[in-house]
């Protein structure tokens, strides 16, 4: 039972109890010329719950990257955080990373954003539990949009939590966009820890996305499943095979659902056709240096504090502080 947390739900659902977002991503997407789905419906309850076995396979380097820093860097964290924010975790997922920060920082509240309704009550359960005398407050929102926190943390001075490298699942307009929301969610004085993964060996950023038990491959493939019950849809997952592909010129892991034959299927009643070879473009996975994470920050209105690496320098945590948007220099 969390008895120090507070449910909030911002998803907007059809009649028929479908997310309106989530529809209308779908039909546009497949409607498209090259057909595309934005990688943040990945996330129903088997998704997420996938993704968290992806962490675990050998292959998958930035999760053990990413808590090496969070283990090694507490005291730094402390310094230049300090107690008493509310911690706004956006894409919480499981919370696995967010005790290190937590038990680091000594924060006034958590609240945890995510799409996923049954998996974020189930995380927040947990973390309540591992800390009882924190608030929580665990938000069922879409993040990409500015969101109204609780009115419990509204004049609290917020640390936005955003691990993972989500952030490289965005071009740069789209993570752009996000960066300046997050402004906005979290207001002035705010600050933002954000991880984002660097540029290394093609055969190492492959090997990450399509790893040898093909945990990736399912979750690539769950995202057609759900649209199928959720959507009514009639697509023949077994027709598809996922692939991973490093593509330099945009410094970026694309995932793909190949059509492995000629293919006809229908989605909330509209029909759609595509060949063999046809693909739906389902993430990116940017990868970056530090001068692109720096530019990519900066024009989110977010100024880069410091940088942490892990001993292999393969993955990065970047902290920063909440700019004030300027028109000109």
């Amino acid at each position: 039972m969390m008895t120090n947390a507070k449910e909030i739900r911002l998803v907007d659902l059809d009649d028929d109890g479908v997310d309106r977002a989530f529809r209308a991503d779908v039909l546009t997407g497949l409607a498209q010329g090259q057909k595309a789905i934005p990688a943040r419906w990945f996330y129903d309850e088997r998704g997420s719950a996938l993704f968290e076995d992806i962490t675990g396979v050998s292959e998958y380097y930035p999760t053990r990257s990413e808590t090496e820093i969070l283990e090694s860097r507490g005291a730094e964290f402390a310094e230049l955080i300090g107690p008493g924010r509310a911690v706004v975790e956006f894409g919480s997922g499981s919370s696995v990373k967010t005790p290190l920060l937590l038990s680091a920082i000594k924060p006034d509240a958590y609240v945890p954003l995510d799409i996923s309704g049954d998996f974020l009550r189930a995380a927040a359960a947990d973390l309540s539990a591992k800390f009882p005398h924190l608030s929580v407050y665990p938000v069922e929102a879409d993040f990409t949009k500015k969101v109204e926190l609780p009115a419990e943390v509204a004049s609290t001075p917020k640390l936005g939590f955003f691990p993972g490298s989500t952030i490289g699942n965005m071009v740069p307009r789209t993570a752009v966009d996000l960066l300046r929301e997050m402004r906005k969610t979290l207001g002035d004085g705010a600050m933002l820890l954000i991880g984002m993964d660097l540029i290394k060996d093609t055969d190492v950023l492959e090997a990450a996305y399509d790893d040898a038990q093909g945990v990736t491959a399912a979750f690539n493939l769950n995202l057609l499943e759900r649209i199928n019950r959720e959507l009514s849809g009639t697509i023949p997952v077994e027709k598809f095979r996922h692939e991973a592909r490093w593509v330099d010129i945009f410094a970026r892991i694309e995932m793909h659902l190949v059509a492995q034959e000629d293919v006809s299927f229908t989605v909330s009643g509209r029909e759609f056709a595509m060949q063999a070879g046809e693909t739906i473009h389902t993430e990116n996975s940017h990868k970056f240096s530090k001068r692109s994470s720096n530019t990519l920050l900066l024009a989110g209105h977010w100024t880069p504090v410091e940088h942490w690496t892990d001993a292999r320098r393969r993955f990065s945590l970047i902290l920063a502080n909440a700019s004030i948007p300027r028109s000109a220099p």
